[in-house]
């Protein structure tokens, strides 16, 4: 790993970095993310894309590759895939954050009665985060038991990523329309959406332009992997340029095909210059989440 973090290392210098912030990397208990690599391990046949694990290392050492990376803060993205499951996730993503001073305290939910409530618990322990998975979870957004949970979110301004994008397989729930729906009810929503919004991403563009609070974040978007099934519009990078204060550096880390340095190549080679790199892979998540 020692060329990765040289890699890395040299984008970070070159740029005057102090660090990267990465709003979208996987920390779960071990047994849930196992089933999670699991399901890469099987989903070459569903896309046509072999999915191999490059950092299917133990906790500890996930941990320290961060670091060795210069990521000064990173998150936990979980989630449930059914009900009676989100509130387990957070006990467990708590006592991850307050052993793991980097990461910023991640937490989800489901469209359940409780959901309400154990969001509150979450907010009230200093949840910094949400994730929220509508392939995975296959639920609609816009779910009456979520209302009380999106209302309390905007309220606090805590931002949410959202796997909302129909990459790389459709959901019953996936695409712009169940999002566009929520915003409209809750415009003040400070939504990340995850992967760029892939593949519909001029969609999810509109919906940033329209929305002052939404962000959009570049996990797996522009890397050689990705534009195999899901191309990045060339028509669409000045729009891309235009937001550069609300694009967030995300990687999907552990669960990336590649090394953790190409996320930042792809993002080099679009061309937007040095102030659009500084401000997407660290300036713009230090302000989100309000990092001296």
């Amino acid at each position: 790993m020692t060329a990765t973090a040289d890699a890395v290392r040299a984008f970070r210098e070159r740029l005057a970095l102090p660090g990267l912030v990465d709003v979208h990397t996987h920390f779960m208990p071990e047994r849930v993310l196992a089933k999670v690599w699991d399901h890469f391990d099987s989903v070459g046949p569903l896309t046509g894309v072999p999915w191999p694990i490059t950092y299917r290392h133990e906790e500890e050492q996930r941990v320290a590759l961060l670091r060795d990376f210069g990521v000064r803060a990173f998150t936990s993205m979980l989630y449930p895939h059914k009900p009676q499951m989100a509130a387990w996730l957070n006990s467990w993503a708590a006592d991850f954050a307050a052993r793991t001073p980097d990461c910023l305290h991640t937490a989800t939910f489901f469209p359940e009665e409780s959901a309400g409530a154990y969001v509150r618990r979450a907010v009230e322990a200093g949840a910094r985060v949400f994730k929220a998975h509508l392939q995975v979870g296959g639920y609609d957004p816009n779910d009456e038991a979520l209302e009380p949970v999106w209302g309390l979110l905007a309220e606090a301004g805590i931002p949410v990523v959202v796997h909302c994008g129909s990459g790389p397989v459709p959901g019953k729930h996936t695409g712009p329309g169940p999002v566009t729906a929520l915003l409209a009810r809750h415009p003040r929503l400070a939504l990340v959406v995850a992967h760029m919004g892939m593949p519909e991403y001029g969609d999810f563009l509109d919906l940033a332009e329209r929305y002052e609070r939404v962000h959009l974040d570049t996990t797996m978007a522009f890397t050689d992997f990705a534009e195999q099934f899901s191309t990045f519009p060339e028509g669409e990078l000045g729009r891309l340029a235009g937001l550069g204060d609300r694009i967030l550096l995300g990687t999907d880390f552990p669960n990336i095909p590649y090394p953790y340095d190409h996320q930042l190549t792809a993002l080099e080679r679009l061309g937007l210059g040095d102030d659009w790199l500084r401000a997407v892979c660290h300036d713009n998540g230090a302000r989100l989440f309000g990092l001296a």
